[in-house]
């Protein structure tokens, strides 16, 4: 299986477990942090989805996407994190696939 499709698998597996998650944070932020992270989420999910079916300058640009949405789920996931909506334990979990996943991006931007 190449990196591309292990950063697909990987990212299917954290929108699984994110996405779910989503429902419990306070319905007052629904439509603001909480509809964010969503789409960050899946804009990243559609970014790689759509790197995988180009290439040359078409596949750089969006995986350079890809990555600025990265970097929004992250600030998201730290924020939902300061306010106590994850806990320590899940907030671990999932920045660990993060991390993984943000290490396949990057491999995969400079293979590019």
């Amino acid at each position: 299986m190449s990196n591309d499709m292990i950063i697909l698998t990987r990212t299917f597996d954290l929108l699984a477990w994110i996405l779910p998650k989503s429902e419990k944070f306070p319905k007052v932020y629904r439509f603001t942090i909480t509809q964010r992270l969503m789409n960050a989420a899946l804009d990243f999910q559609e970014a790689l989805f759509d790197a995988h079916s180009q290439a040359g300058s078409t596949r750089r640009k969006h995986l350079r996407a890809a990555d600025a949405h990265l970097n929004k789920l992250r600030l998201y996931l730290r924020l939902i994190h300061h306010w106590k909506w994850l806990n320590d334990g899940q907030y671990k979990h999932v920045i660990v696939m993060i991390t993984e996943i943000g290490r396949l991006l990057g491999g995969w931007i400079k293979a590019s």
